[in-house]
């Protein structure tokens, strides 16, 4: 059975306390359990730096479940990552620039986003025709510097002005049945 870690990288904020992404992020683990050995970690619970390099080697996949802030992770998440990718642990000083990955396995994101879906792969919009994965570019870059190779990723859009929890969960149940075949 392969290993599978997943992360919570959500912070508190009071206009926007964290109820779907952990509506997601528990939707992960109970599409996933029974069919993979499963670790997680909530980052603004807390956590120690050596317990999620462990966790990072024993995963086959890493599932990022987070909100886009601003472009981005979170800041709390963003500290994590740079806390825990840490040099000769995730990565080499040798060869070729981004070739000096440790870090063997895949990643996914899950992201829930204000933006709505509208915004994405038309020219004429914000992220001027770029999809998801686009959209996501930065953030991949981070994994396949550390090694990590990507599988689709997951997005609920609008989720401030014009929420749909039924339509998001029931979206990531097709999406890991897809990706996980569960």
């Amino acid at each position: 059975m392969e290993n599978i870690l997943i992360i919570n990288g959500h912070e508190y904020w009071s206009f926007s306390p964290g109820r779907l992404n952990k509506t997601l992020f528990d939707e992960i683990i109970n599409s996933l359990e029974g069919s993979y050995n499963i670790k997680t970690t909530v980052v603004q619970d807390g956590y120690n730096v050596k317990e999620e390099q462990e966790k990072f080697k024993w995963a086959d996949t890493i599932i990022f479940q987070t909100p886009i802030n601003w472009f981005s992770l979170p800041g709390a998440f963003k500290t994590y990552i740079d806390a825990v990718y840490e040099p000769g642990v995730f990565f080499g000083g040798g060869g070729e620039y981004g070739h000096g990955g440790l870090i063997e396995g895949k990643y996914m994101f899950s992201t829930t986003w204000n933006a709505p879906e509208y915004a994405f792969n038309d020219t004429e919009k914000f992220f001027k025709g770029q999809d998801i994965e686009g959209a996501l570019d930065h953030l991949h870059n981070m994994n396949k510097y550390v090694g990590l190779e990507p599988l689709k990723s997951f997005g609920a859009h609008d989720v401030m002005k014009n929420p749909d929890i039924e339509k998001y969960v029931s979206e990531l149940r097709q999406h890991l049945k897809e990706v996980f075949n569960v």
